[in-house]
């Protein structure tokens, strides 16, 4: 029995349910007011609780109003309960070890000579001043990726990068406090979003299915604010949010976009999947309530593929077009929606593979060396996953000619 069916089993027969007409009044678990459960329009279950409004299916409410109807309280106080059973077929997800294990042992020298390939054709700019010769950007951002995939300062990275220049993958010797500098360059940043598209791209045949959602990055930053309604003045951690498109296969990021903080995220729906149908096939997208509306739905369906995103509480299909279409769907078929739409915890896992191994914070300090440093963990996590999925899928990534070199700094 599922958790939010046995406790929908407890309300039942520890709390007061009253029938009001066609609707049922549930009392809060936590005994803090009550909750109505009836149908909507089409005959299926509603309940007004937070959890049946963020997910669309039963809540323990509903599951308690159900297990009310399966009791029969006779003249004399008897109570007799009909109960079915039911046979739940578990599924289990084995491991892959033998490719877990030659993955994690080869991951740090196969994501240098990835990212040593990857930066292969970055074209250098010319630079007529006097001077010393500064850094090439096939070194720079070779070393900037390097650094925040290894997870330590500036100053204990120095030996790794002379050990990367002895293999070969630098051209010059780069002092580890010298990636510090690098972050700060805002030519920089297209330079790794383009990366970021291109590391994605030999995992196109494996990847049809994506998922779109954003998450932030805090930092050691902090600015001030006044608070209306006590009249002082606060201090609030400054963040980088990232919206990004990823496969819900492999967890590759085949998209992302760094804009202000407080940027809507419906708007940047369309941007990741354009980018992403650059290289990939779409077949169908997901995403959470905030990113649905009409304009996405059809930006999906203008790509061939087809796009399942939860619908809030006060959705009607009466926008019309695809938008009704897909709201019927819904109503009509929500268990199947439901599987498609649940596909949306891949983003979210995606983010917290990226946290958990790189960190959930920055290092950096201005607002350009935090967008940059967000970008190399994107690109750093997009190279793990490749070497992943050599050791898994038996095949070796290759990257083949792109325009990324005409985006020099």
């Amino acid at each position: 029995m599922i958790a939010r069916k046995q406790r929908g089993q407890v309300i039942a027969e520890t709390l007061p349910l009253a029938k009001m007409g066609e609707e049922w009044v549930v009392p809060s678990q936590t005994g803090k007011g009550v909750y109505i459960v009836g149908k909507d329009e089409f005959g299926n279950p509603h309940c007004q609780c937070p959890d049946f409004d963020n997910r669309g299916v039963k809540c323990k409410h509903i599951f308690a109003v159900e297990f009310n109807l399966t009791r029969a309280v006779a003249v004399d106080g008897t109570v007799t309960v009909t109960k079915s059973v039911t046979v739940t077929e578990k599924t289990t997800y084995k491991q892959a070890w033998p490719a877990y294990d030659r993955a994690q042992s080869r991951e740090k020298d196969r994501i240098q000579e990835l990212l040593f390939d990857l930066c292969r054709e970055l074209s250098e700019s010319e630079n007529a001043a006097r001077g010393r010769r500064p850094h090439t950007v096939k070194d720079s951002v070779f070393s900037m990726v390097f650094k925040v995939y290894s997870t330590v300062s500036a100053r204990r990275f120095s030996s790794d990068l002379r050990e990367a220049h002895k293999r070969g993958f630098l051209s010059a010797d780069v002092p580890g406090i010298k990636v510090c500098k690098f972050m700060e360059n805002p030519d920089f940043t297209p330079i790794l979003k383009a990366l970021i598209a291109r590391s994605a791209a030999p995992l196109k045949a494996v990847e049809t299915g994506f998922a779109v959602d954003s998450s932030g990055f805090g930092s050691s930053k902090f600015e001030k604010w006044f608070d209306h309604k006590y009249g002082v003045t606060r201090s609030k951690c400054v963040w980088v949010k990232a919206h990004i498109a990823c496969g819900v296969k492999t967890n590759i990021v085949t998209a992302i976009r760094i804009l202000d903080k407080d940027a809507a995220d419906s708007p940047q729906f369309v941007p990741l999947v354009t980018e992403t149908a650059r290289t990939f096939a779409i077949g169908e997208v997901s995403a959470d309530k905030a990113y649905t509306s009409l304009e996405n739905f059809e930006a999906v369906a203008g790509f061939g593929g087809t796009a399942f995103m939860a619908f809030k509480q006060n959705a009607t299909g009466a926008k019309g077009g695809l938008f009704q279409k897909m709201f019927h769907f819904f109503k009509f078929k929500q268990d199947e929606y439901m599987n498609h739409y649940h596909k949306r915890s891949n983003v979210e896992s995606t983010f917290s593979m990226m946290k958990r191994k790189f960190g959930d914070a920055v290092r950096s300090k201005s607002d350009t060396a935090m967008v940059n440093e967000v970008l190399c963990k994107v690109l750093a996590h997009n190279l793990c996953v490749l070497n992943q999925e050599e050791c898994e899928l038996g095949i070796e990534a290759m990257f083949g000619p792109s325009e990324v070199k005409q985006l020099s700094a």
